[in-house]
């Protein structure tokens, strides 16, 4: 069977000085999971180790540099799934943890799917996850956004990110996406799927988008993967990560059931955003109608990660 790996560093707009910034982290993350790939390492440790990357880079909306919610705290989401066996694991609304994508494994190991805020919180105690302090999390120029929203009473929900091949571009509304991701096939032909966020930047407290919502904002079986990432509430209506999984189930290619995914995303709700989908035999496919999307893939025959905003 055929390897590959695909990251996102989610979608939306991205300034041009930072284009490049967060396409190198995702070449780092992609790069990460390849060599578990090669060194014979599963699928599932290759997307959980890629995402951390990126949950540990300050650039994203995910782990350290994730957004504030209105009240000023960092609440995070994360999910992750292993086509094989479809078992899963998610966490939502938890707080002072660093790398959730890893406590939400430890969720997929136990006999629970999907734990939230205090109780999540109390599993990673139980799991010998430590605590990390506020600080470790709050980065100056998330701090520095929030408090100009605050100084100017502005109700915003929007969290810039990062995109490519566009789907019939929508309106040039307010953005606000902020998501991390990664999905990848082994040499064994298993698949699996990771994702993380911050959420929406100054989002309502307890918010949950997407994001560990399995089926939405990410899932794998035995024919693809994919990892969402955009409006969580119409990813959510639509089952984004799992209807993109059926469209590559019915014969489509990865390419073309990416773009058909975000084309009913369009159609449907007006809704923007972006997805990464590896199939079985190790094709990647992505697609986003917002502005940007960061993404990065290694397949075999290449000598490094392809990366794009």
């Amino acid at each position: 069977m055929s390897m590959a790996i695909i990251v996102h560093g989610g979608a939306g707009t991205i300034t041009s000085d930072r284009a490049e910034i967060v396409q190198a982290g995702c070449r780092d993350a992609a790069l990460i999971g390849w060599r578990i790939l090669e060194n014979g390492g599963s699928a599932l440790d290759a997307v959980e180790a890629a995402v951390r990357a990126l949950e540990d880079n300050p650039n994203y909306n995910a782990g350290r540099g994730a957004c504030l919610t209105a009240d000023g705290r960092i609440e995070l989401d994360a999910g992750i799934m292993n086509g094989e066996k479809l078992n899963v694991g998610a966490v939502a609304c938890v707080e002072y943890i660093k790398n959730p994508i890893s406590l939400a494994r430890k969720v997929m190991e136990s006999p629970h799917v999907l734990l939230v805020g205090r109780g999540a919180q109390e599993f990673a105690r139980e799991q010998g996850i430590p605590q990390c302090s506020f600080g470790d999390l709050l980065t100056e120029r998330q701090y520095k956004r929030w408090k100009e929203a605050q100084s100017a009473g502005v109700e915003t929900e929007e969290e810039p990110r990062y995109h490519r091949r566009e789907v019939n571009r929508g309106s040039p509304r307010e953005e606000r996406h902020g998501t991390v991701g990664a999905v990848a096939v082994d040499t064994s032909g298993v698949l699996a799927a990771a994702t993380s966020t911050g959420g929406i930047f100054n989002q309502y407290p307890g918010r949950v988008g997407d994001t560990p919502l399995v089926g939405c904002g990410f899932y794998a079986d035995e024919n693809a993967a994919v990892s969402c990432t955009g409006e969580g509430e119409d990813f959510a209506r639509l089952l984004m990560a799992k209807r993109t999984a059926d469209f590559v189930a019915s014969g489509v290619s990865a390419r073309d059931a990416a773009e058909a995914a975000i084309a009913l995303l369009g159609a449907r709700t007006g809704g923007t955003g972006g997805l990464i989908v590896v199939d079985r035999p190790g094709n990647v496919g992505f697609a986003w109608n917002s502005e940007n999307m960061a993404h990065a893939y290694m397949t075999e025959g290449l000598d490094e990660p392809i990366s794009g905003v």
